[in-house]
This record gives C-alpha cells, sequence and structure tokens, in this order.
C-alpha cells in the first residue's frame, strides 16, 4: 500500500517510524511481536551477533516463507537468501566483478548522469525529487554497469515498484499477507526472469564490457554460473541496486528539511556530506529489519528460542541503542564514530554499500550547487512507502531557489 498524503496535525510517517521503534526497546533486548508471531531482537551487540553468525541465524528462509514458482526461479541466483558455502561462490563471483575500483570509477559517469537530470528541471521552481533524480540516478547507473539498455529505466522502476511497493500489505504483515502479495506480484516477477534471461543469453553470445559479462566469464573454484542462475542474481543487482540509494536520497532531503540550519551547514562545507550521509543511514535505514532462521535452540536475552524459528534483526531499533550511540535520538551529521547496521554486518553486509555511498555523495553535493535553497512546500503532497517493505518516500514534491 502506499501510505498517502500527510493529513495536517498528523506525525510525519518517518519522524514516527524512529519512535515506535525506540519503544520496541523499552520491552528490553529481545521481545516477542505477537501481532507478527516473529521475536524481535532489539539491541546493537545482539543484532550484530546475529548477523555474524549465519550457522545458528540462516538466511534461507525458504523452509518458512511461502512459495511460488516465478520466485523459486528468480531466488536460485538471489546469495542475499544463501549460506555458506553456497552463499561464498556466489559472493565471491560479483566481488570478482563489483570492485572498488570498478565503483571509484563511476564517479565521473555518475556526475555527468546527476548533471543531465538536474538540467532536466532546470527552469522549474518545484519538482518531484523522487521523478526527477532519486529514482533516475541510480537505476540508469547500475543499468549501464550490467549492460542492459537504461533508457528502459521506466520499465525496471514499474518493476520496483510492485515488488518494493507492499500495496498487498499492511504495516504489520502475517504469512497469509504475504502469500496473497506473492500471488499478486508473480506475474511481474515471471517478466522480469524472461528478460533477465533474455539479456543474459545475448551477452553469452555477444560479450561486452560491462558487469553481466565478466559475470558470466568470472569462475569460483573452475565453476561458473549457469543462466538460469545467474537471472536472480542480475534481477538482485538491477532492482536492489537502485531502491537503497532511491530511498537514501529522498530520506536525506526530508531528514534535513525537518532538521533546520542542517542544509545550510552541508552547503557550507560539503566535506561534511559523508558524515552526513552515514547519518541518514543510521537515523532512517531503508530496510530496518532483516530476517533469520534459528538453525537450533538458542537462549537470547534470557529468552529460550527454539529451533525453526522466525528471528527479526530490527536495525532501526539497534541504531537506537544509547549503549552503542551516544544521545541516539539525536540526529547529528558530525557523529563520528557512527557504527550503524544498516548496511548489515558479517557475510552478508551490502556489497553495494560503497556505490549508494557514491551516489547519494554525489547527488547531495550537486543538488547543493545547483539551488542555493531546497524545501518541501507542504508535506500534506508527500507520499511514503509500506514501511512493512522500504523505509522511504515515493513521491517528494520540493521548492528550489536558485543562486
Amino acid at each position: 500500500m502506499v501510505i498517502s498524503k500527510q493529513r495536517t496535525g498528523e506525525p510525519l510517517l518517518l519522524e514516527e517510524l524512529p519512535d515506535r521503534w525506540r519503544e520496541l526497546r523499552g520491552a528490553g533486548p529481545v521481545r516477542y511481536d505477537d501481532t507478527q508471531g516473529v521475536w524481535q531482537v532489539l539491541d546493537h551487540a545482539t543484532v550484530a551477533t546475529v548477523l555474524a553468525d549465519p550457522a545458528t541465524y540462516s538466511s534461507d528462509l525458504s523452509a518458512l516463507a511461502p512459495t511460488q514458482p516465478d520466485f523459486e526461479t528468480f531466488t536460485q541466483g538471489n546469495f542475499v537468501g544463501m549460506d555458506p558455502p553456497e552463499h561464498r561462490k556466489l559472493r565471491t563471483l560479483v566481488s570478482q566483478a563489483f570492485t572498488p575500483r570498478v565503483v571509484q570509477g563511476l564517479e565521473p559517469r555518475i556526475e555527468a548522469v546527476c548533471a543531465r537530470l538536474l538540467d532536466d528541471v532546470a527552469g522549474r521552481d518545484r519538482f518531484d525529487l523522487v521523478d526527477a533524480l532519486a529514482y533516475p540516478l541510480p537505476i540508469i547507473v547500475i543499468a549501464e554497469l550490467l549492460g542492459i539498455p537504461a533508457e528502459e529505466h521506466r520499465l525496471f522502476q514499474e518493476w520496483a515498484s510492485v515488488l518494493f511497493g507492499g500495496d498487498q500489505l499492511g504495516e504489520a504483515p502475517d504469512m497469509a499477507d504475504l502469500e496473497r502479495a506473492l500471488e499478486a506480484i508473480a506475474p511481474t516477477v515471471r517478466e522480469m526472469n524472461g528478460y533477465m534471461l533474455e539479456h543474459i543469453r545475448a551477452r553469452r553470445a555477444r560479450p561486452g564490457d560491462d558487469l553481466t559479462s565478466r559475470l558470466i566469464a568470472a569462475e569460483v573454484d573452475g565453476a561458473r554460473l549457469a543462466d538460469q542462475e545467474m537471472v536472480g542474481f542480475v534481477a538482485l543487482l538491477l532492482v536492489a541496486g537502485h531502491i537503497t540509494t532511491t530511498a537514501l536520497l529522498g530520506n536525506a532531503v526530508v531528514t534535513f528539511d525537518r532538521h533546520p540550519g542542517t542544509d545550510e551547514a552541508l552547503r557550507a562545507d560539503p566535506a561534511r556530506i559523508p558524515a552526513a550521509v552515514e547519518e541518514v543511514l543510521r537515523w532512517l535505514p531503508p530496510f530496518p529489519e532483516l530476517g533469520r532462521r534459528v538453525t537450533r535452540p538458542v537462549v537470547l536475552g534470557g529468552h529460550e528460542i527454539p529451533a525453526g524459528t522466525l528471528l527479526m534483526a530490527h536495525l532501526g531499533a539497534a541504531n537506537r541503542d544509547p549503549a552503542r550511540f551516544d544521545e541516539p535520538d539525536v540526529f547529528d551529521t558530525a557523529r563520528n564514530p557512527n557504527p550503524h547496521l544498516t548496511f548489515g554486518h558479517g557475510i552478508h553486509f551490502c556489497f553495494g554499500a560503497p556505490l549508494a555511498r557514491l551516489e547519494a555523495r554525489i547527488a547531495l553535493r550537486m543538488l547543493h550547487e545547483r539551488f542555493r535553497m531546497l524545501a518541501i512546500p507542504s508535506y500534506e503532497d508527500v507520499t511514503y512507502q509500506n514501511p512493512a517493505v522500504i523505509v522511504g518516500v515515493r513521491h517528494l514534491p520540493v521548492e528550489a531557489g536558485r543562486p
């Protein structure tokens, strides 16, 4: 569902969520959520422990989640939901093709794409920041990186909207809700699978200088990915590879707007932007919970949790843990250190984190260079994503002032 227009007098969703996360910790570091029927881990130390122990806390949730044939095809190459040793194979492959050098080499292209997108709104006093920049910038960059036609980014936007929109879900979905959602979005997944398979086969026949071609050629222990394995792999990179940056940019602009003086301070000292990006990531993690399956009986926070249990590691709550952060409920763009868990921890640490950070830094810097002021004139016109799926804005009308 779309959490749509904010009514006057209501608390803003992106301010209400952190309050909820802080309140969750009132019952202790580990609690049982009766509404969803899952255990939640809420403090920084225990969340980090859970994420760092894949043998005890598995990322493979297939035994707990509803099944659907099109999703089974998609998940063949989705290493986010895999454990060692399968995870190591796929992670090593993508690491060979998606190196820090590759990411850093994208900086001029990110700047060029950002400049072109901002040129398109150069004559407008108001525009939708998501439509104009936060969505197209990362999807164009990742599509070009994969060798996929970036001009088709509207199609990819439709896929992401269906997959991450949560239109079939409430804010506290149960398994029945998930089953209905899977059936509803299965046609989109089927379309995406077919598109990716065609792209992979074309690149195998005619390799290019792109990430897909490098993934096809990469080997681990003498093995390469089969076409069908690569479908979910490339789709994950395309769709998940942009949605975090989209959410991060929107969340940054909203958070800066809600904390007067922040934007002006960053304009005066652009060197502070990287630290500000990290604080936005801590403040509003786009994916605030990560699911894990308990593989053996454990005791967490004094609670006995049996094998086979679904456990949710709550990054949003962990990022507000006063045992780890000084004044955790203060938005501080100079926070240092800032050991937030937004990109995960351990073997599943988000390999796309350097790209998301780079895109956000460049986009915010160029917004400041292009506009002397960027404000949200009315929160009644802002629409939000379903926070059960992703924390972010879907539409963000802004008012711009030029130098």
